[in-house]
């Protein structure tokens, strides 16, 4: 083979293993999807008959540990506020592209009854959980979630998966993956309208 051949061969290659790279960025690593995995919290398939809930119905319950103190919240707790729920991990790149400016949009429109709540689907300890939100600046709730309840959002296997929630529980619009500030603003602008 002629050098332009081996060339194009190795740019091909690299673009692919590229590619590849970046997919899987979004999606859980390997390991936390092996089945078996015992106590897993992290995100998995999507169950046969699990939930999906759809704009105008209301979002599903639950009650999860936050981070780092290990108190229950639930998330009827929250009926009034107008909910951003994120589901997210420690390993997932565009997530930590996005909690800066989750950071922000909590700080503008907490005053007018945002909350936002971060569900972590790390397969890891709460402490390394709480470290990294502190290490971003994370001014909102952090949960630990469980399969159980990714399988309630319809199985949190890309990430980040968001979730808006207006004040009389109902959901108002979703993104999955990572949407632009714009975006994630002007569905929470949506979300503190509605339900009042």
């Amino acid at each position: 083979m002629n050098r332009n051949v081996i060339f194009i061969l190795c740019v091909v290659v690299a673009i692919t293993g590229l590619l590849l790279i970046g997919k899987r960025g979004a999606k859980p690593p390997e390991s936390a999807n092996a089945a078996g995995a015992g106590n897993s919290q992290a995100a998995s398939a999507p169950a046969q008959g699990a939930g999906d809930p759809t704009k105008g119905s209301v979002a599903p319950t639950f009650e999860l540990k936050s981070i780092p103190d290990g108190k229950a919240i639930p998330l009827a707790s929250l009926r009034g506020k107008a909910v951003l729920l994120n589901f997210w991990a420690t390993w997932c790149g565009p997530c930590k592209i996005e909690m800066p400016w989750l950071v922000d949009l909590q700080k503008k429109y907490g005053p007018q009854g945002l909350q936002i709540v971060g569900v972590a689907m790390d397969d890891t300890e709460d402490k390394e959980i709480a470290d990294f939100a502190h290490k971003m600046g994370v001014n909102y709730i952090v949960l630990k979630g469980t399969e159980k309840v990714g399988d309630l959002y319809g199985g949190v296997d890309r990430l980040p998966l968001t979730y808006y929630i207006d004040r009389s529980g109902k959901v108002v619009d979703e993104t999955v993956g990572l949407a632009s500030e714009s975006v994630i603003e002007d569905a929470i602008k949506k979300a503190l309208q509605q339900g009042n």
